[in-house]
């Protein structure tokens, strides 16, 4: 059974990229357009990891990040952050939320699969 990843990201050309991505390395992929929608499909669907944008409509990444860390239930499941946030400290900000990984954009498809290989194990 192939492993389901999460991507919670607002824009479609960066879904496309991540699905086509993703499901060439045989991996399900769920998404979600919004930080609530992205809490919400996690807590329901108990994905195996979590690619998550920063700069989302609503609640941000690094709030549904602490949301979905402050769960239980799902606080062990992996959540890397793909952003074109890159300035000094944004990742910081990630980490203290509680994301796992950090990736900027735009991000070379063999490092991203090789991170998401390396937390899914």
């Amino acid at each position: 059974m192939s492993k389901r990843i999460l991507v919670i990201e607002d824009q479609e050309d960066n879904r496309r990229i991540l699905r086509y991505l993703l499901k060439s390395a045989d991996y399900e992929v769920l998404e979600a357009l919004t930080g609530e929608d992205g809490v919400a499909l996690a807590e329901r669907e108990r994905p195996d990891l979590i690619l998550m944008d920063i700069q989302l409509p609503g609640l941000d990444g690094y709030e549904a990040t602490r949301r979905i860390k402050g769960n239980p239930a799902l606080r062990h499941i992996p959540i890397i952050v793909v952003t074109s946030y890159a300035l000094s400290g944004d990742d910081v900000k990630a980490f203290e939320a509680g994301c796992d990984a950090y990736v900027t954009k735009p991000f070379s498809p063999r490092q991203l699969l090789a991170k998401i290989q390396e937390h899914l194990r």
